[in-house]
């Protein structure tokens, strides 16, 4: 069973090695997941995924390779809240039965009563209030109900009600190919990192000091400069129009851009660059900036991001005159050379999907202008262009 996870694991494209697969049998044998089915899906998580973004595709992987998992015997051995004892047995024990439990000894007999019934269960049951089975108000199976249950070998929930569902799957937002969120746009955003120390001097040297102080005698403390990241980012973000329809997105990306660049400069533009953009939605026929004063003032070092959907006439691309809100004098296509002239690394974040890109000639156009430096604005595409970046 371990050898097929391995395999179906990597038959998903989780990229588990098979030292990883060697050091989890390690821990198996040393009994760390304690026999508890929970402890061994968090326990082999750990060893096996090295990625936040694979994390749904093990999800799914775990629940297909153990879905057979017998997970009754754990349930007797591990340590159940009461309050969950106290519902389970309004609906599985009759009166009869929870006065002969409490005469007994009470809360503690529960448990042996379950252990009972699993011994006594020999198949498969279909409907009822007392076996192990499907379509009753037993506390476990599946595509029944019992406000109080374990869920086992049913893909989607019917009631909400199940105490403990092994199948749930918390991290369908990091799949590669999802629209991102602000969380998961941070992390992306962290492949495009240089770091070095400048500034004054204002943080401790732990290893120079104790250096320092082992060889003079006496305390000897030494300073250095915050290491900080000094990546700097030219950012051009669409507004209006079509991306009407993507503004949470673009404003997630800004909102995690500003928080991880600490040289981050951003304007606006309207579908295509053109000769002038700006700074304030609001004011943006009154204080322009010229895009030739933008490119004179930030050096080449600094790595452009275009945001937008890319989604126009293929006039206000190619041709001057095109613009549906001015009357350029250039064609956008000759600002957006201009700009992949001057910066090395540029890309074009798109919040359209990629399958969809096809049926829009204009994001052809402007993909061809970018040397086809354009990603889908999702966990992998974003990861793809920061890789482009630092090249």
């Amino acid at each position: 069973m371990f050898a097929t996870f391995f395999h179906e694991l990597k038959a998903a494209k989780v990229p588990v090695t098979l030292k990883e697969y060697l050091t989890l049998m390690e821990a198996m044998q040393a009994d760390l997941a304690d026999r508890s089915v929970e402890h061994f899906y968090y326990l082999s998580r750990a060893a096996l995924v090295k990625d936040e973004r694979h994390l749904d595709k093990f999800d799914q992987v775990f629940g297909h390779v153990f879905k057979g998992l017998d997970l009754m015997n754990e349930a007797v051995e591990a340590q159940i809240p009461e309050e969950w004892l106290r519902s389970l047995a309004q609906l599985y024990l009759t009166e009869e039965e929870k006065a002969k439990i409490e005469a007994l000894g009470g809360w503690e007999k529960i448990m042996e009563e379950l252990k009972k019934r699993l011994e006594e269960q020999k198949g498969r049951h279909q409907g009822g209030k007392k076996w192990i089975g499907t379509g009753g108000t037993s506390p476990y199976g599946a595509d029944g109900y019992n406000p109080a249950g374990v869920r086992i070998g049913q893909k989607t929930n019917r009631n909400n009600r199940a105490i403990k569902v092994w199948d749930k799957r918390e991290y369908k937002d990091l799949d590669d190919k999802v629209e991102l969120g602000t969380r998961n746009i941070k992390v992306a955003l962290r492949r495009l990192r240089k770091f070095a120390r400048e500034g004054q001097p204002d943080e401790l040297d732990l290893d120079n000091t104790v250096r320092g102080t082992a060889h003079k005698g006496y305390l000897d403390i030494h300073m250095r400069p915050e290491r900080r990241n000094t990546v700097k980012v030219l950012m051009f973000l669409d507004i209006g129009g079509s991306m009407d329809w993507h503004i949470k997105q673009a404003e997630e990306l800004f909102s995690a851009a500003k928080t991880e660049f600490k040289h981050l400069e951003f304007f606006y533009f309207h579908n295509c660059l053109y000769e002038f953009v700006w700074k304030d939605n609001a004011r943006r026929w009154t204080e322009r900036t010229p895009t030739w004063q933008v490119l004179h003032k930030y050096p080449a070092d600094y790595k452009v991001i275009f945001v937008g959907d890319a989604s126009m006439s293929p006039y206000e691309i190619s041709v001057a005159g095109g613009s549906v809100e001015h009357m350029n004098e250039e064609a956008g296509a000759t600002w957006m050379r201009r700009v992949t002239d001057i910066y090395e690394h540029a890309v074009w974040l798109n919040p359209v999907p990629d399958n969809h890109w096809a049926w829009t000639p204009s994001i052809k156009i402007m993909r061809d202008l970018m040397g086809g430096r354009m990603h889908p604005l999702t966990i992998d595409g974003l990861d793809k262009a920061m890789r482009e970046l630092m090249r």
